[in-house]
């Protein structure tokens, strides 16, 4: 079995950039056939490419824009033990979640997810049986975490805490009435736009064809016909099985494959106006009582806050806006609990990403879908085969990609008449895992080992090298210009956006942003010169 201190793949192997992109692409349109094709690069569809291609298949991965341009980079940032499953009775969707976790934290990807403590204030708006309930769900998540064999050393157990203890931890929490707090512990991600670079650079030392920029027009049961976005030239891509993961796009390439998106909104604040806050914190909304906002923080200087679950009608927009009443509402249940006054003016950005749920719901006698609130349907996934043989893979969650691509693939194998080996994505390190013992030793900032793993020597390197590309690219923010210039020679970045919004985060702040523009398009010529 693969441990995280052999890695799956080295620089050489996954690099992504512009030239590996344009050979790959014209191999394909010179007629070359892939056992399989995976349409949409979040999460999931990075997922299915590393799967198949672990498998021993050869796989072609495209995107219409770029890695985690969807809903994987507007996630929590969190990977769930599945605690709001077993609240729902979903004991199989919690379960499933609680492995999901295990295997990402202790074998998979330990350089990006590790253990996040959280506070639940006990506030004059929490009732004592609502402590209760809530502590029963604490204990009874501690129970999937054993049941999914998840070590104590990575997920502490959780404990109840004084007052003074919970002020402690979460200085910003209101004193008055406070009664004291429940600390429970989850796992958080650095970045979930990293993950999924890191799936499909992992993909990619496998022999995938990772193709962003590359837009399906048309699928069906053996390829698609795709357009390239960057030259603007169409061709078709031939393929023994074909695999559906567009996420909240999906029901645009299939037909009968009805979606019902959910609206997730995140504000993002600077952590130095709430105390330079470590802590998560759960904080009840009041008049509901199995419902939280999160507070979450980063370690870059931000925090995000959120989040809501809110249907949404219409056509499905690249980049989702956010309405004005979700910010308002946060800020609400922000100020039930906070001792400092937080107004729209602190708010230096937001974001909302659109949950690809399955419209479940039975129609009414109009054949409209019943109604219902998005936060009360399953994540549980499914994988649909269309009668062209194209399979599609909707619903689930972050946590649970791996899952999610296994089973899609399995499904391709049988629609395609394949024939390939069992799953070995839980035992394969993503790019830059290493033992925490290793990752530890490593000769580079804890902030970059933290979201480069054993690469972060090499990042770090580049520093070094030339000291202009080892000063921050922004005030107040850490990344740095050699972090830029690693995306765009080995993360696929091809533009200003892929750099600052999804290998970076300096986008979520548009004040930011603007500032590392001329950065960014430095980083970009220096690559290509």
């Amino acid at each position: 079995m693969s441990s995280p201190d052999r890695p799956a793949a080295t620089p050489a192997t996954s690099s992504l950039n512009t030239a590996r992109r344009s050979r790959e692409l014209a191999e394909l349109a010179e007629g070359t056939e892939v056992d399989v094709l995976v349409v949409g690069l979040g999460a999931t569809g990075a997922g299915a490419a590393l799967d198949a291609a672990s498998r021993g298949l050869s796989v072609a991965a495209i995107d219409a824009h770029d890695l985690a341009f969807g809903t994987s980079r507007w996630s929590s940032k969190l990977i769930h033990g599945g605690l709001r499953y077993l609240a729902t009775g979903h004991l199989d969707v919690a379960h499933e979640s609680a492995v999901e976790r295990g295997i990402l934290m202790q074998r998979t990807a330990p350089h990006l997810v590790r253990a996040q403590p959280f506070v639940l204030p006990l506030t004059p708006l929490v009732s004592r049986g609502q402590a209760a309930l809530a502590w029963a769900g604490f204990r009874a998540g501690d129970v999937l975490r054993a049941c999914a064999r998840t070590s104590r050393t990575a997920l502490p157990a959780p404990r109840a805490l004084s007052a003074v203890e919970t002020r402690h931890m979460a200085p910003v929490l209101r004193p008055t009435g406070l009664r004291g707090g429940l600390l429970s512990w989850d796992g958080q991600l650095t970045d979930d736009a990293r993950l999924v670079t890191a799936v499909a650079r992992t993909a990619a030392a496998h022999g995938a064809r990772i193709l962003t920029r590359t837009r399906a027009l048309a699928l069906r049961g053996n390829g698609a016909r795709v357009r390239d976005e960057v030259t603007g030239d169409e061709l078709d891509i031939r393929a023994r099985t074909v695999i559906n993961a567009a996420g909240v796009w999906a029901g645009g390439l299939v037909d009968d494959v009805r979606l019902r998106p959910s609206r997730g909104t995140h504000l993002v604040l600077r952590s130095q106006d709430l105390g330079s806050l470590t802590t998560g914190m759960h904080i009840p909304i009041p008049g509901e009582s199995n419902r939280f906002v999160l507070v979450l923080p980063q370690g870059d200087g931000r925090v995000y806050v959120g989040l809501t679950d809110e249907p949404v009608e219409g056509e499905v927009p690249d980049v989702p806006e956010v309405p004005e009443t979700d910010i308002g509402f946060l800020l609400d249940v922000l100020g039930s609990a906070l001792d400092v006054p937080l107004g729209r003016q602190d708010v230096v950005g937001a974001f909302a990403g659109l949950r690809p749920l399955l419209d479940t719901r039975a129609a009414g006698p109009d054949g409209a879908a019943g109604q219902g609130r998005t936060a009360d349907i399953s994540r549980r996934h499914a994988v649909l085969t269309s009668p062209e043989g194209v399979v599609t893979v909707v619903g689930g969650k972050l946590t649970t990609y791996r899952r999610m691509a296994e089973d899609a693939v399995d499904a391709a194998l049988v629609s395609g008449c394949l024939t390939a080996g069992p799953c070995r994505t839980a035992a394969v390190p993503l790019v830059g895992a290493a033992s925490a013992s290793t990752l530890a030793r490593l000769d580079a900032p804890r902030r970059l080992v933290r979201r480069y793993g054993a690469e972060a020597p090499a990042v770090h390197a580049l520093g070094l090298a030339d000291p202009a590309l080892g000063r921050p690219v922004v005030e107040g923010h850490p990344v740095t210009g050699a972090e830029l210039v690693w995306a765009v020679r080995h993360e696929g970045a091809l533009d200003e956006s892929d750099v600052l919004d999804r290998r970076t985060r300096i986008g979520l702040v548009d004040e930011d942003r603007r500032a590392a523009r001329s950065v960014a398009r430095e980083a970009l010529d220096r690559c290509t010169v």
